[in-house]
């Protein structure tokens, strides 16, 4: 049976132009029209009468993905999800929180009924399975994340593997060629979740550049993981001069666990995070970082979804430029293990 996205394939036009000549919510060129119904015609495509009954319905409801597992850091969630919630209201919408457990199936049922008019992706996957339905049903959607392939979908990020560079560079610029990156739980990186890889090539990429000796440890979110994960890495590489950080969570733990191994920030080991502001500014010392922008993040997203439901473009992608702090955690690298 043809589906919407083999009919928008078959004419050469988006899914969401299929689904604005079945439901008529946004003008559509004569020629466009034709050529989509030619297409409906000779692939025999069969639309769901309900939702073609329910596709001109407005409810003046954004429907918000967010996830529930335990690796993310909620924090940073929360705060895209009260963005999200304060700008939609400013443009006349509320928010409807839907979990990502549901995965495509609860792309399908927004998109085929009217509880909400346009949805907004968070924790995006590179090869995120949900892409597939959101293009299927011509559904109005941006994603906080971008995939492998965006090619006609509209996503706001930072710009993950920029953020990555400039932690390396920073801590190149100090001496520092002995260097961890303490990543985020290993569920985050088998599921291919996008800021999380983009992040980790950024690194490596730049400390390619940089001549530097660069281990990658994934680590969990409790003092148990963070214990672990650092005593292997002072064990398997003790002149490491330098860590990169990015599961927030773990930040707290780090430095006490370090403060116990004798090791003095910054004088023996420095240390820059990927992390919101607030949360690199109440630490001892303060963390150099490079900002989490969650809330921009969030109020971005919903200006990117009302330019796409007011003149359909698709295929916006926008990047965040990072930007790093310098604060107290970093300095120049040991002499023991300069060189």
């Amino acid at each position: 049976m043809a589906t919407l996205a083999d009919v928008a394939r078959h004419a050469g036009v988006a899914a969401s132009t299929v689904s604005y000549v079945l439901s008529g919510k946004r003008p559509v060129s004569d020629e466009t029209r034709e050529r989509v119904a030619r297409s409906i015609e000779l692939l025999g495509y069969q639309p769901h009468a309900g939702a073609r009954a329910l596709a001109s319905a407005k409810s003046n409801v954004l429907a918000l993905v967010v996830p529930l597992g335990r690796d993310l850091y909620v924090p940073v969630m929360m705060d895209i999800a009260i963005a999200v919630t304060t700008m939609a209201r400013r443009f006349g919408y509320d928010v409807l929180l839907l979990t990502n457990d549901e995965g495509p199936a609860g792309i399908q049922r927004v998109a085929t009924s009217a509880r909400a008019d346009a949805v907004i992706l968070t924790d995006v996957g590179m090869e995120d399975e949900r892409i597939a339905m959101v293009r299927e049903t011509g559904i109005d959607a941006v994603l906080i994340g971008v995939p492998a392939d965006s090619d006609g979908l509209n996503c706001v990020d930072l710009d993950f593997a920029r953020a990555g560079a400039l932690c390396v560079e920073h801590l190149a610029g100090l001496g520092h060629r002995e260097v961890a990156f303490i990543g985020e739980a290993q569920g985050i990186y088998q599921r291919h979740i996008g800021f999380a890889e983009r992040t980790l090539g950024g690194i490596r990429d730049a400390a390619a550049q940089a001549a530097m000796n660069l281990v990658h440890r994934p680590c969990g979110a409790s003092y148990e993981a963070a214990a672990g994960v650092l005593a292997r890495i002072l064990e398997e590489r003790p002149r490491t001069t330098g860590l990169i950080v990015q599961n927030e969570a773990v930040i707290p733990s780090l430095l006490s666990l370090l403060r116990t191994a004798g090791r003095i920030v910054p004088e023996d080991v420095s240390i820059v995070a990927v992390c919101p502001d607030q949360v690199a500014q109440q630490t001892s010392p303060q963390l150099s970082s490079v900002n989490l922008p969650a809330a921009e993040l969030g109020t971005r997203a919903v200006e990117l979804l009302m330019r796409r439901m007011a003149d359909g473009a698709d295929g916006e992608v926008v990047l965040i430029p990072p930007t790093l702090t310098v604060r107290g955690s970093t300095g120049p690298a040991a002499a023991a293990s300069r060189g």
